[in-house]
């Protein structure tokens, strides 16, 4: 089970954890000591950064030197991938300037001419190749946002993303109903078994068109589970102090244990489970992996 189940959380550096003093002790100071003390205590950690600003090969190399044989990256692709709002200074600065002048807030991916967007990829994928060299790698997880409903286009949008990462394991998660309504479900399920993409379960507050379902389907040889916690009240909430806070939400002992069944369940279908607390609110989401950790053991 160790070995088929890795648990591990979203991010390591969140401002909360680290604030909270409850997770890394005093004398954890430093990015190296913090990922060195996090990896003593688990296999598999989801990589944050790179969705806010394009990974680098430097950091690849520094996070794979810094954690143990078999400690696993999960990598979030980069936001203007996923047809998030991007605001340019997110972007290289060769790649600004190349586009000139903008006279908008944000970019979109159909905003970048196609040179520009090849040029992304490239460098995407040449700053997570040591990881993948030194067999770190999990999955790239393309998170689409709301607004990517069920329809052609985006469906070949998704097929575009697998064809510029070649055979590189892909992870896509939903955050539209549409493509988990009864209409669109099971051709859904089997386009991604069609291209071999790890269909993400997500497990968060329902009631909302941001609400999707949890699917406990498997659709390629890694399945990945991503726990956003059921604070609904905070789900969609405006005026926010921080994104931490729609996540504020720690798992109970019962919801744990309903949630090992199905994930062992889950094991026996696929080679490898990769399951990631998004609960980033203090220190919610390290505890809650410990506990899922202890009751997998059992």
């Amino acid at each position: 089970m160790a070995n088929r189940v890795l648990i591990g959380t979203a991010s390591w550096t969140d401002k909360t954890l680290i604030d909270s003093g409850l997770f890394y002790p005093a004398t954890v100071r430093t990015p190296e000591e913090r990922l060195r003390f996090y990896a003593a205590h688990f296999p598999l950690v989801e990589v944050d950064s790179s969705y806010y600003a394009m990974p680098s090969a430097r950091n690849s190399v520094l996070w794979s030197a810094r954690t143990p044989p078999g400690f696993v990256f999960d990598v979030k692709a980069f936001r203007l991938f996923t047809q998030h709002q991007t605001p340019p200074a997110a972007l290289p600065r060769d790649i600004r300037e190349a586009l000139g002048t903008v006279g908008k807030k944000n970019l979109y991916y159909r905003d970048l001419p196609g040179e520009l967007l090849d040029e992304l990829w490239h460098r995407f994928r040449e700053a997570i190749r040591p990881l993948r060299h030194d067999g770190k790698l999990g999955v790239v997880l393309f998170q689409f946002p709301p607004w990517f409903v069920h329809r052609a286009s985006n469906l070949q949008h998704i097929l575009a993303c697998r064809q510029h990462l070649a055979d590189i394991p892909i992870a896509v998660e939903f955050r539209h109903r549409s493509w988990f309504e009864a209409p669109h479900r099971d051709a859904v399920l089997a386009f991604a078994r069609e291209h071999g993409l790890a269909h993400v379960i997500a497990d968060e507050p329902q009631g909302f068109a941001s609400s999707v379902p949890s699917v406990w389907e498997v659709t390629a040889s890694v399945a990945v589970v991503r726990l956003h916690g059921r604070n609904a009240l905070t789900w969609n909430a405006k005026g926010l102090a921080s994104a931490a806070d729609r996540f504020n939400y720690r798992y109970a002992e019962s919801e744990l244990r309903e949630l090992a069944d199905s994930i062992r369940e889950l094991s026996h279908q696929t080679g490898q489970v990769h399951v990631l607390f998004n609960n980033n609110f203090g220190d919610q989401a390290q505890r809650n992996a410990m506990e899922l950790q202890g009751m997998l053991k059992a």
